[in-house]
């Protein structure tokens, strides 16, 4: 029986990231996202898991590109 492989998308195909991920992919530090997802609880950009805030990269980058000046 063959191992099975763990394969993870990479970042641009995924449709939720982790907000380390999210603040790589979108070049804004960890502690701003952090910041902006407590600020923006009920946004539809974040999915809640727990306590843990998911961020929903397609919305988030609608957001982004409208939205956000400065950080």
């Amino acid at each position: 029986m063959e191992a099975m492989e763990n394969k993870t998308l990479p970042w641009w195909e995924k449709q939720t990231l982790s907000l380390k991920e999210a603040s790589a992919y979108f070049g804004i530090s960890y502690k701003c996202m952090r910041r902006l997802c407590k600020e923006h609880r009920d946004e539809n950009f974040i999915l809640w898991r727990g306590n843990r805030a998911m961020i929903k990269r397609e919305l988030f980058q609608k957001y982004f590109n409208e939205e956000l000046t400065v950080i």
